[in-house]
């Protein structure tokens, strides 16, 4: 028997795959990497959402305020933010086989630190691991499905790449309901210990199913070191930590932090036009406007979701008085409405229009927060999460599709893993305003002060979106494109 986890030659046949035509053999996607790819792109989101009901139990069990415990927020996505991109250059020289298994190992280790962690620091360090642990699933499946798209000649892996999005979206809003649930069995530390068996499982599926490179070795000693651009790499982190840094902790004493940002970012700029092989081919990405588009709407529409992910939780438990489970269960018509919204519109190639209603939902469902108080009874918090599933079941599907279809498809992971930067530091700027809107207390007057802070930058993610010629050209192009027979040969943005 052939190795599992070995190449996979293009003439065999894979579960679900080639059926004969008249002109030959027709490739498939090959089904077997679809569990490895699943479970390691769910990584992050389970994590970065379960903690959302577990910070008010923290808070009280090491007498740290939402100040405080809004570190476990931002430590997991500076160090993701940080290692995403990397973690994505890397699988585009070394393919995603081997940063699957190292990254996903760190989370196992993680969820270990994290259970038996004695102190809030110690917590934080191992939402730090976390963070690094999670970088590889999602670049790694993005990197699968071009290398798949090439291997098959199929460009339009829209069912994979819905069932992706289902996928995460599953878990990034039934994870603050299996908080709860795991708070109420095993405490808060049954959210950190969940961590160990599905990273057992993300090893498991990874060492059988994902291929072994087959190309040339890679490159060892200084000729990696050159390929990796190491001080690249450096300049691009000084970057980022300084700047989300600073946004954690906006003041006048950190006045530091902003110049070490600038200078660092200036330093990347000049370092990566001049290198010939970059981190970040900023030559490249300059000439695809699209593209920078693409990731200015990620920021602004999941600092909008994540707003409204911690903040409206946090207040569900301490301005509205519900349980850490309760308030979980108050999110599942976000998940369900979100999974629904997918699954209708996932083969649908329109993302102007998805980007449209997105934005639309999200203002609508601002507006809502700011009719919440103490005395709301549940069904209204039902209503706002049930409004917030509109765009959070058409976003995630708009600009995955987008960045898939505008990237450099040699470096798929690399773009992929950027994405999720601006994504995350969308995060940030949701957990520093989240943390102060509420300060000492997340309530009622706080959820409304962060409600309007939302609305703002929903109106900014409606703009870039209307604004956005690129997309009204696209999506003209797809309209006369779906008119001629060669339309599948060109290719597609919607």
């Amino acid at each position: 028997m052939s190795d599992p986890g070995g190449p996979r030659p293009s003439a065999d046949p894979v579960p679900g795959g080639p059926k004969e035509t008249s002109g030959g053999p027709a490739e498939r996607f090959d089904r077997r990497l679809i569990p490895p790819m699943i479970v390691g792109s769910v990584l992050n989101p389970i994590n970065s959402t379960i903690v959302a009901v577990a910070l008010v139990p923290i808070g009280v069990a090491f007498g740290a305020p939402p100040s405080q415990t809004a570190w476990l927020v931002s430590a997991l996505y500076l160090a993701t933010a940080l290692g995403q991109p990397v973690v994505g250059r890397l699988i585009d020289l070394f393919g995603p086989r081997r940063l699957f298994l190292l990254s996903t190992s760190l989370v196992g280790i993680a969820g270990l630190a994290g259970t038996f962690a004695p102190n809030l620091g110690v917590l934080i360090g191992a939402r730090v691991l976390l963070g690094f642990g999670t970088c590889a699933g999602y670049p790694a499946a993005m990197s699968l499905l071009r290398s798949e798209a090439e291997r098959t000649g199929d460009d339009s892996p829209a069912g994979v790449l819905t069932m992706l999005a289902i996928a995460g979206q599953t878990i990034a809003v039934i994870g603050p309901s299996l908080g709860g649930l795991l708070i109420g069995v095993g405490g808060w530390r049954a959210t950190f210990a969940l961590n160990i068996p599905l990273a057992a499982v993300a090893l498991l599926l990874g060492a059988l199913r994902l291929p072994r490179p087959t190309g040339p070795r890679p490159s060892r000693g200084r000729r990696a070191a050159a390929e990796l651009d190491l001080p690249g790499m450096a300049l691009f982190a000084a970057t980022l930590v300084a700047l989300l840094l600073f946004l954690m902790n906006p003041h006048p004493s950190t006045w530091y932090l902003p110049v070490v940002t600038v200078a660092a970012a200036a330093a990347f700029t000049l370092r990566e036009l001049r290198t010939g092989v970059p981190f970040i081919d900023l030559r490249v990405l300059r000439g695809n406007t699209p593209l920078l588009a693409t990731y200015a709407r990620g920021l602004v529409a999941y600092t909008v979701s994540y707003a409204f992910l911690y903040g409206f939780t946090q207040w569900a438990e301490e301005g509205r008085g519900l349980s850490p489970s309760q308030a979980g269960l108050v999110q599942l018509p976000l998940f369900l409405v979100g999974i629904g919204i997918s699954a209708l519109t996932g083969r649908r190639r329109s993302i102007l229009g998805k980007l449209v209603v997105g934005a639309t939902g999200q203002l609508v469902a601002c507006a809502l927060i700011l009719l919440l108080g103490a005395a709301s009874p549940v069904w209204l918090l039902l209503v706002v999460a049930s409004v917030f599933g509109v765009p959070q079941g058409l976003n995630n599907l708009a600009l995955q599709n987008s960045v898939y279809q505008q990237a450099d498809h040699a470096r798929m992971g690399s773009s992929a893993g950027l994405l999720r930067t601006f994504i995350y530091l969308g995060s940030m700027i949701a957990s520093v305003a989240t943390a102060s809107a509420f300060g000492q207390h997340a309530d009622t007057a706080g959820l409304h002060h962060l409600a309007w802070f939302m609305l703002g930058a929903g109106v900014l993610f409606l703009l870039l979106t209307l604004f956005d010629r690129g997309l009204r050209r696209a999506a003209a192009d797809a309209t006369s494109e779906r008119q001629g027979p060669a339309s599948r040969s060109r290719r597609r943005l919607f």
